[in-house]
């Protein structure tokens, strides 16, 4: 199975490709006359298109720190999207709230499965642990050192 397959497999990619879905047909039903809701929907739009995108790059890219920054991104985005998908209930000129309460649905659902997949990534494969890092880590702070006593050697 390629690694392509395994992320389209995985939970949480499903959950948020379905709820990048829901905000994209939730989009229709917006009019583009209403200034606030045009500008809301774009915002909505990409934060489920970013959730997507980093569940992909932390499936991409196995290291610890790597997966975690995605994982942050993600949990940023999430709880953005659910705010905004909310407000919506507030507007006036918004009539589709069973979006609103689908979405947020979703998102409580998508909210389980990123627990369970952060609590899945293998701490062990951390930056700070492979052999590699630590001497390019010894090689940047041989250079910070050079470039300190060449400072230093201008100053005075």
């Amino acid at each position: 199975m390629s690694r392509r397959d395994k992320l389209f497999d995985l939970p949480i990619y499903k959950k948020a490709e379905l709820i990048l879905d829901l905000v994209n047909s939730l989009l229709n039903t917006i009019s583009e006359e209403d200034e606030y809701l045009n500008a809301t929907k774009y915002m909505m739009r990409d934060d489920a298109a970013i959730i997507c995108a980093k569940i992909a790059g932390a499936e991409g890219g196995d290291m610890y720190s790597i997966r975690m920054q995605n994982a942050a991104i993600i949990r940023d985005h999430a709880m953005h999207l659910y705010v905004q998908v909310g407000s919506l209930r507030f507007h006036d000129s918004f009539k589709d709230t069973d979006y609103v309460t689908l979405i947020r649905k979703e998102i409580d659902e998508f909210r389980e499965l990123f627990i369970n997949w952060v609590a899945s990534f293998d701490k062990s494969n951390y930056i700070g642990t492979n052999g590699n890092c630590l001497i390019r880590r010894e090689l940047f702070r041989q250079t910070l050192m050079n470039i300190k006593i060449q400072s230093i050697g201008m100053i005075f």
